[in-house]
């Protein structure tokens, strides 16, 4: 362990009994939005009248029909915002994450485009997939609910380890697919590099049904700067004859309401024929009122969006700057870890996180150490599969629901329990 001084622990105890006799109860453990960002979209709630409720190619929104992808309006925002035809681009609820849980368990129970059902009794290997950690936790949970064995592949500044990523995929048919969160990843915030993406565009795969879903939740999510760019990985793939490899995800969950947004899929033509087999079964047809209303409230534009997204960041980049000053007050330098301290941290630019690694085998300890002071964070682990860290170190920070003050509160009461665990 590093040597940390016997004072400084001291007082981070002292600080510790503190905040355990204050009761406090703070939550830091998901990315939400807060009330003020939420509050900024109840226009949606007055976008459509009970006079003027038909889409621009004249569909009634109040009844079945109409085209399954989703109104052209917003199949056409959608497509900007993902750098695709409109055409390829699937329209639905406020989930991307049901978008994605029903592509995995489609593709076990009745196959891909270009291969077989990847579950079913004549399966006598586990279905595998690649999983950048650290990672989306409820990625990692479709995966275990249905069987599918998870091969975490490590991250880097520019994205997953693709030479481990071109091994597996390359040499062994049972791996048939990836999950990335690409842009302000989760929970790190890299964003993959354009040699990131072309690799996984181009590379070889045992498994000719293999599929990447490329989680695109961040999109829109830049608070720093100008947004990241992230190269078109569907265009790429298209170059090197892997078009039905994307399907690409994102959503307006956390642009809107949470739990009335919208979430859109995109895929190649022989992929989307696919989505639409089983969407036709699913459901008569999307919320058509829903997607009229933002596309009313966006004015029909991705310009709008990002105004709108603009709003967002003001709110949000000053809990990020809290975070990160807190942080670098309380434990830069501290300690001998590999000359970086008793714990390093992201700094994001966009996204809904920061990403913090103890000492190894500390992070869980620092997690229920802050929990009896009163401040919940996500469990120890969740970022990896099986919600097991090897090391035991990685911690994600969610700031955006809390106020400043209590996010300063939380962050240096956080820090103490890095030092105390630490310095044991």
């Amino acid at each position: 362990m590093p040597a940390i001084d016997p004072a400084i622990v001291e007082a981070a105890r002292g600080r510790y009994d503190a905040a355990r006799a204050a009761n406090l109860s703070l939550d830091m453990t998901r990315g939400k939005p807060s009330p003020e960002q939420l509050a900024r979209s109840h226009g949606l709630l007055r976008a459509v009248d009970r006079e003027d409720d038909r889409a621009g190619d004249g569909t009634d929104c109040r009844n079945y029909g109409g085209d399954p992808r989703g109104l052209p309006e917003m199949r056409a925002i959608f497509g900007e915002i993902l750098e695709v035809d409109p055409d390829l681009v699937f329209v639905g609820g406020n989930a991307s994450l049901q978008w994605m849980h029903d592509l995995v368990v489609q593709a076990m129970l009745v196959g891909v485009p270009g291969g077989d059902p990847w579950g079913g009794p004549k399966r006598s290997t586990p279905v595998k997939f690649l999983c950048p950690c650290p990672g989306y936790d409820r990625h990692f949970s479709v995966l275990e609910r249905y069987g599918i064995e998870m091969l975490p592949i490590g991250m880097g500044d520019d994205g997953p380890d693709m030479d481990e990523v071109a091994r597996l995929a390359g040499e062994d048919r049972n791996v048939k697919g990836m999950f990335c969160v690409p842009r302000y990843s989760n929970p790190t915030g890299v964003t993959y590099s354009d040699d990131v993406v072309e690799a996984i565009a181009g590379m070889p795969t045992a498994a000719p049904d293999f599929r990447v879903i490329w989680d695109d939740a961040y999109a829109l999510h830049a608070f720093e700067g100008e947004p990241d760019r992230l190269a078109n990985l569907y265009d790429r793939c298209v170059a090197h004859g892997h078009e039905d490899r994307p399907f690409i995800v994102t959503s307006f969950s956390k642009v809107t309401f949470g739990g009335a947004g919208l979430a859109a899929v995109a895929a190649s033509p022989g992929n989307g024929d696919w989505i639409r087999s089983f969407r036709s079964i699913q459901t008569i047809g999307p919320n058509k009122l829903n997607q009229l209303a933002h596309a009313r409230f966006f004015d029909g534009s991705l310009a709008s969006v990002r105004e709108h997204m603009r709003g967002h960041a003001e709110l949000i980049r000053p809990k990020f700057e809290t975070v990160l000053r807190v942080l670098d007050e309380s434990l830069e330098g501290l300690g001998s870890l590999e000359e970086l301290g008793v714990a390093t941290w992201s700094r994001p630019r966009g996204g809904y996180f920061v990403s913090l690694d103890t000492e190894p085998g500390c992070a869980r300890a620092v997690v229920e150490m802050a929990g009896r002071a009163g401040v919940k964070l996500t469990p120890a682990g969740a970022t990896f599969p099986y919600g097991i860290d090897p090391q035991d170190r990685n911690i994600r920070i969610a700031p955006t629901l809390p106020g400043l003050s209590e996010i300063e509160t939380a962050t240096r009461l956080l820090a103490d329990c890095v030092v105390l665990v630490g310095g044991q």
